[in-house]
């Protein structure tokens, strides 16, 4: 009978500890995980932070809208964004935080995640591809570059052509045409319009001579035709 009570014993207690191991597992299976961080974690911690501003540097060796120091931002990869957080937009500071959330925990941030009850799991992202730079302005032509362009011209209008093209050019890359290109632009085309003044007055000349000789034919022919007419029978 003792022996039976022993036995009895021993297999209440095997049943107690079976069941506590299913009741544990159970409680593992069902305990709820920690899911990733979403946006509005972030924006909460940045408002708590800095008062969500994401470009701010606030001169106390903290900088963006989750107050990174330069030696987590750059011990995590945020040179890849920019020099330092406040450089970076939003989206490329999150990439960051969740690399130090992995790394370190909610703990980076102990007074605002604390206050905020943030707890949820670091998850792996990549920023958004910003948009390609507009290609650059086409760079003004040198003074040297541009006297050797005027000097090509042989008549005022190649002259006035060349410096309304290097004027252009000026203009889109943002600055002045150069004094001494200007001071060349209108010395040659003084010299151009000097040149041909003279033939245009040899034209010109020319011309009245034309005039000239016209009108002594036509007074000779007008004088044979009243000669003639008067030779003529009545």
């Amino acid at each position: 009978m003792a022996f039976n009570t022993k036995t009895s014993r021993f297999s209440t207690a095997a049943r107690l500890t079976v069941a506590g191991v299913a009741v544990a597992a159970g409680s593992a299976i069902l305990a709820p995980t920690a899911s990733a961080a979403p946006d509005s974690d972030w924006d909460r911690l940045a408002q708590c932070e800095s008062g969500g501003n994401w470009h701010t540097n606030t001169g106390n060796g903290y900088y963006g809208g989750l107050q990174f120091s330069a030696g987590t931002w750059n011990g995590f990869g945020g040179q890849e964004f920019g020099a330092f957080a406040h450089h970076a937009s939003r989206e490329e500071q999150i990439v960051v935080a969740e690399r130090v959330l992995a790394a370190q925990g909610w703990g980076a941030w102990p007074s605002c995640s604390k206050k905020l009850g943030l707890n949820s799991a670091p998850t792996p992202r990549t920023a958004p591809g910003r948009p390609a730079a507009a290609p650059a302005p086409a760079a003004a032509a040198t003074p040297a570059a541009a006297n050797q362009q005027l000097a090509q011209a042989a008549t005022v209008g190649q002259l006035d052509d060349i410096y309304n093209g290097i004027v252009a050019q000026a203009r889109n890359a943002g600055v002045a045409v150069p004094q001494q290109v200007t001071d060349l632009y209108q010395s040659l085309r003084a010299q151009l319009s000097n040149a041909v003044a003279p033939v245009a007055g040899q034209v010109q000349g020319v011309a009245d001579q034309a005039q000239g000789i016209t009108g002594q034919v036509q007074n000779q022919v007008q004088g044979y035709a009243a000669q003639l007419q008067a030779a003529l029978p009545r």
